[in-house]
């Protein structure tokens, strides 16, 4: 038992080397939907998950994931999505972004939906991801807000930084070999996280954007389920925690 927990501790934290191996041998077959919760976690897991990281181009600080809803901390769950395994599946109805994997399991995120995070719906593939991305406002936001001039796409974007909007990593969205403009990005707005704010896609916390860029390869397919598609039934949480904090 305390082998099954350690592995699961070190799957949560840091696994990337397996998961990429897992999505990148998907399968076709519909996983079974498991029924049970989650196993229980200690809190020293999520202090570790959430730590600062000195090592990163621009250190990122440590998150007082205690300040937010235990619903959003990066977690396994059961695969509710209907989706085989290595597929990106965005709930924008309860602010979740899944990651499939076999065995009816799924790494469930919590996520902030600005308000382009709900103009696009459907099927694509993240094309391309980035590290420590350049911010280029479309022409069009630039119209809406001349003060994003200076960071606009003739201008060359905005550096990268803690102050970045699209924050540590970016995975870009394209469908039928074009750019949707949708991105799953990171935020260092630990409190937006399960709201919907003015601006941005698919924000996510940036400890935890780092953690799916580094499951995830190029290619890999996304369904972002928009207002008026089904649902996603929503998962167990991880027993033991509040519902609030």
């Amino acid at each position: 038992m305390i082998s099954n927990r350690l592995n699961r501790r070190s799957f949560l934290i840091g696994g990337a080397g397996v998961a990429t191996t897992l999505l990148a041998g998907c399968t076709t077959t519909s996983p079974q939907r498991a029924e049970a919760q989650p196993e229980p976690v200690d809190n020293s897991m999520y202090a570790l998950m959430y730590a600062a990281m000195p090592q990163e181009q621009f250190p990122l600080p440590a998150i007082p994931y205690e300040k937010i809803d235990p619903r959003f901390y990066r977690q396994m769950v059961p695969n509710v999505t209907g989706e085989r395994p290595g597929v990106i599946v965005v709930d924008t109805t309860n602010h979740f972004l899944y990651l499939t994997y076999e065995g009816g399991q799924a790494m469930r995120y919590g996520v902030g939906l600005g308000r382009a995070g709900f103009e696009w719906s459907g099927r694509g593939v993240i094309q391309y991801k980035r590290e420590w991305p350049r911010w280029t406002p479309p022409n069009e936001m630039v119209a809406r807000q001349p003060e994003l001039e200076p960071y606009s796409i003739a201008n060359g974007g905005m550096d990268p930084g803690l102050n970045n909007p699209l924050g540590a990593r970016a995975l870009y969205i394209f469908k039928n070999g074009e750019d949707t403009l949708y991105r799953i990005h990171g935020s260092p707005e630990w409190w937006t996280i399960g709201k919907s704010v003015s601006s941005g896609c698919v924000r996510m916390l940036n400890q935890d954007v780092i953690d799916l860029y580094n499951r995830v390869p190029g290619g890999t397919p996304i369904l972002v389920k928009g207002v008026g598609m089904d649902e996603v039934p929503v998962a167990g949480s991880v027993p033991g925690l509040p519902d609030q904090v």
